[in-house]
């Protein structure tokens, strides 16, 4: 998928997935007034500060009171460059999305976007290619909770990831479908 907030971002290449079985997971304490959105409707924006500086995009998933999303780990910058290299101060491609909170600022996500629609302005969510995939897992970063649990997904080989991949976790080719935003 390409992800374009206010007509800035790029091709999702990593991600993330928390469920509320998951001690990892926000939504596992259950509902607080930090983490309702994650609780549904899906199709959401669950927006958090990460160590208190970085704002984090996460999609709501799962049913209305499962309480599940899919943080935005990385992106490809194919649109707005210019405004992406100007608020993260860095020239390096590379560099500009790979990571949550450099993706965040990259984007311009805030808190104001919390619980907001991703089908809706000011997100834009298309398909970005229908070519044949090569998927990527391993163990999410940055956790103490459940470290091994292989929810970490990726587009193999790409430079913009936030951080290599282990390639003994390799899950084959994958065939993106066509999604109606």
């Amino acid at each position: 998928m390409t992800l374009l907030v206010d007509g800035v971002g790029g091709r999702i290449v990593e991600t993330e997935a928390y469920d509320r079985e998951d001690p990892a997971s926000h939504s596992f304490p259950g509902p607080t007034p930090r983490n309702e959105v994650m609780f549904g409707p899906p199709g959401r924006a669950y927006i958090y500060l990460s160590y208190g500086i970085h704002w984090c995009l996460n999609f709501v998933c799962r049913e209305a009171g499962h309480g599940a999303g899919v943080l935005i780990r990385a992106l490809e910058p194919t649109t707005g460059i210019a405004a992406m290299m100007q608020r993260r101060r860095q020239q390096d491609l590379r560099l500009l999305c790979s990571g949550p909170g450099r993706l965040g600022q990259a984007l311009g996500i805030t808190h104001a976007l919390n619980g907001k629609r991703l089908d809706r302005a000011p997100f834009s969510l298309t398909a970005a290619w229908t070519a044949r995939l090569k998927v990527v897992r391993g163990p999410r970063i940055g956790i103490s909770k459940a470290v091994d649990q292989p929810w970490r997904f990726g587009l193999a080989g790409s430079p913009y990831v936030s951080r290599p991949f282990p390639t003994s976790m390799r899950m084959g080719r994958r065939r993106e479908s066509a999604v109606k935003t």
